[in-house]
């Protein structure tokens, strides 16, 4: 099976492509089997929400994040700030570490 992507939850990543692009957030979820991440406050949506008094929530409209297309994300280098593309280094100690091409800093600690 083809291993899809290398962005997990909670990495730092920016939108390279579409109508958010240029704006950096945190990922929230990752769904490997359709390639899509959602991104804290990217790609915003309005939903119609009926009230349900049995669980205390209110009606109205809500505003959420929907899932963006895996492939209009990258990481951002923790060092420098810069979209970068991911690669693998093997430390000293053995460990499989996520590297960032673009500066060569570490993303898993």
């Amino acid at each position: 099976m083809k291993k899809i992507g290398k962005i997990k939850k909670g990495d730092q990543v920016q939108v390279i492509a579409g109508k958010d692009r240029g704006k950096k957030g945190k990922v929230l979820r990752v769904d490997r089997k359709t390639a899509r991440v959602v991104v804290e406050h990217v790609n915003m949506i309005k939903r119609h929400s009926k009230a349900n008094p049995g669980k205390g929530a209110g009606g109205g409209i809500v505003e959420r994040e929907a899932p963006v297309a895996m492939a209009n994300v990258m990481m951002v280098s923790p060092d420098t700030g810069k979209p970068s593309r991911i690669g693998y280094k093997v430390l000293e100690d053995g460990r499989k570490v996520r590297s960032a091409k673009v500066d060569g800093a570490i993303l898993d600690q």
